[in-house]
């Protein structure tokens, strides 16, 4: 009896520990649309709450109007809610934007004017 109590103690022992172990966050994917008709030419995301951008995104490359590119956050967080800023072309007349939505649910997202 002793010999299964301390079987059934170890193996409950080890479902708590595997229980206990982080999940491994997935990398967030979605589509960015430029609705607009400017050359977006920085976009920038960071999770909501976090005080300062990540890295453009783009870095060389630009999204010109109309265009759709994939887009993959792979910053090891598990959060969804993201903060998001568009910086457009020097001569176009719209101003940076910023708009804040929950990424996973969407899948897509378009910029428009």
């Amino acid at each position: 009896m002793k010999s299964k109590v301390s079987g059934l103690i170890a193996l409950a022992a080890a479902v708590i520990a595997a229980s206990a172990v982080p999940s491994h966050a997935e990398d967030l994917k979605f589509q960015l649309t430029n609705g607009t008709n400017s050359v977006l030419t920085r976009f920038y995301s960071s999770p909501t709450g976090v005080n300062s951008w990540e890295e453009d995104v783009f870095g060389e490359n630009v999204l010109n109007p109309g265009e759709t590119v994939n887009i993959t956050i792979a910053d090891g967080r598990t959060v969804c809610k993201y903060d998001m800023r568009f910086e457009f072309d020097e001569n176009s007349d719209l101003d940076t934007t910023e708009d804040t939505q929950d990424l996973c649910e969407l899948g897509s997202y378009t910029i428009h004017e």
